[in-house]
């Protein structure tokens, strides 16, 4: 049995993260060198994260989530 429980994250969780990173280091890094780099911590710490729960995450939750999402037709 594992250790530690992995919370499934959203595919939009992901790509704020990557969003996030980018958007810090190519504005705001030149503008303020310590805010960008503070910034790009936290959005890689996300993109970490996102990648942990990917690759560790119960993938019925997961589908469980997108199934409440999702409206029926």
């Amino acid at each position: 049995m594992s250790k530690y429980k992995v919370a499934p994250l959203s595919g939009s969780f992901l790509l704020a993260s990557m969003l996030g990173f980018a958007i810090s280091a190519v504005w705001v890094y030149p503008a303020s060198k310590n805010f960008g780099i503070a910034f790009m911590i936290v959005f890689g710490a996300m993109f970490i994260s996102s990648i942990i729960s990917m690759t560790k995450g119960p993938e019925t939750e997961e589908l469980i989530m997108d199934a409440k999402q999702r409206p029926r037709r």
